[in-house]
């Protein structure tokens, strides 16, 4: 190579791909930091078994860390992020179809002082998440992104459809639950 000759087009500014590099890793960071908590969540309403429950996380900020850059401000922040990880987990399930055994799901709050409490909370988050699991795709969607908090207008952004139908699939999927979790109750001795 010659004197003075580019390697790449562009490269007489490495400090400008730099300084768009860090920048577009300290957005990534701080999606990461803000949201991370409720990405994990999510990935445990798709996935039961922990090894896959990692590897779906990690598919999710793959996923981020790529989709990121092409944000447009077309929906909020938070929505783009819930729909690149929805669409990602939709695509990680379908990939790893498997049976998934119901097991003791972590605890999301802090667990209470007693420990029989602790494990009737732990007993009652298990079945709750398992309840979830058993629900069709598009009514675990809008149940896992409404206990997120996002709004009926969020869901519908992420989703690409209208409230007044996450309000429908909100409606039912509460139904289904009540009855999923009615019966699992109704089963246990008394």
């Amino acid at each position: 190579m010659m004197d003075g000759a580019l390697p790449w087009p562009g490269a007489a500014t490495p400090p400008a791909r730099e300084a768009a590099l860090s920048e577009s890793d300290a957005r990534f960071e701080r999606v990461v930091k803000e949201h991370g908590a409720a990405l994990s969540r999510l990935a445990q309403a798709y996935a039961a078994d922990a090894a896959d429950r990692d590897d779906l996380q990690q598919d999710i900020l793959f996923a981020l860390w790529r989709a990121l850059p092409a944000f447009r401000n077309e929906c909020t922040e938070r929505a783009f992020i819930f729909r690149v990880a929805h669409n990602r987990a939709l695509t990680h399930r379908r990939r790893w179809r498997r049976a998934v055994p119901v097991e003791a799901a972590a605890m999301v709050g802090d667990p209470p002082p007693d420990p029989a409490s602790r494990a009737a909370a732990k007993e009652r988050h298990s079945r709750l998440m398992a309840a979830v699991r058993r629900l069709p795709g598009s009514q675990r969607q809008v149940v896992m992104l409404y206990l997120e908090g996002l709004t009926n207008l969020e869901i519908a952004d992420v989703l690409g459809v209208t409230p007044n139908n996450v309000g429908v699939r909100l409606a039912r999927a509460r139904q289904m639950l009540r009855d999923l979790l009615g019966a699992v109750h109704a089963e246990e001795p008394t």
